[in-house]
C-alpha cells in the first residue's frame, strides 16, 4: 500500500489544498493530511479543531486520514512507516522554499521522497493566509474553501 502525508498548518484549508489532495489519491493508495505546528503563524482555529474539519471534509473518502504533529515531518513519517510527503507548488515562487525543505527532508530520512504537484490555474493565486486576509475585511471567502470548512468558520463566528 502506497501512503503519503500531505503536510501544512492548512489554517484553513482550501480548495486549492484540496485540488492537491485529490489528485494525489491517483498515486496513492492513503493520504493522511498532518496538520503541522507552526510556530511563526498564528491560527484561527487549534490544530484539534483543524483534524475535525478535515475528518469531516473528508468522511466519505476512505483513503484520506487526518492527524496532527508538532515535530518534524520526517519523523512522523519514520514512526508511521510513511515513505511520501505530498506538497504544492504554486507559480508564486513556491519551487526554491519547497526544493530546499525536500532536500532536508531527504537528508534526514534517506527513504522518504516529497512529491510535487502542480497546482491547477483555477486556485494559482490561492493560500490560507489570502483567504485569511480577504476574511478579515470582510469579503466572502466561500469560494475559497470546502463547504464543511465555511460552516466551521461561520459557526466559529468568524464570519
Amino acid at each position: 500500500m502506497k501512503r503519503a502525508i500531505y503536510p501544512g498548518t492548512f489554517d484553513p484549508f482550501t480548495n486549492g489544498h484540496k485540488d492537491i489532495l485529490m489528485r494525489s489519491l491517483t498515486v496513492f493508495d492513503e493520504v493522511i493530511i498532518l496538520v503541522a505546528h507552526n510556530r511563526n503563524k498564528k491560527p484561527l482555529f487549534t490544530a484539534e479543531e483543524r483534524v475535525e474539519m478535515l475528518k469531516e471534509t473528508f468522511q466519505q473518502e476512505s483513503r484520506i486520514k487526518a492527524d496532527k504533529w508538532e515535530g518534524l515531518i520526517v519523523d512522523y513519517a519514520k514512526a508511521n512507516d510513511i515513505g511520501s510527503i505530498i506538497r504544492g507548488l504554486r507559480p508564486t515562487g513556491d519551487f526554491e522554499a519547497e526544493f530546499q525543505m525536500a532536500s532536508m527532508n531527504k537528508r534526514l530520512y534517506p527513504e522518504i521522497e516529497t512529491v510535487f504537484f502542480i497546482t491547477e490555474r483555477d486556485n494559482y493565486y490561492v493560500s490560507s493566509s489570502l483567504v485569511k486576509e480577504i476574511h478579515k475585511h470582510g469579503k466572502v471567502i466561500k469560494e475559497f474553501v470546502p463547504d464543511t470548512i465555511y460552516n466551521w468558520i461561520a459557526k466559529k463566528g468568524k464570519i
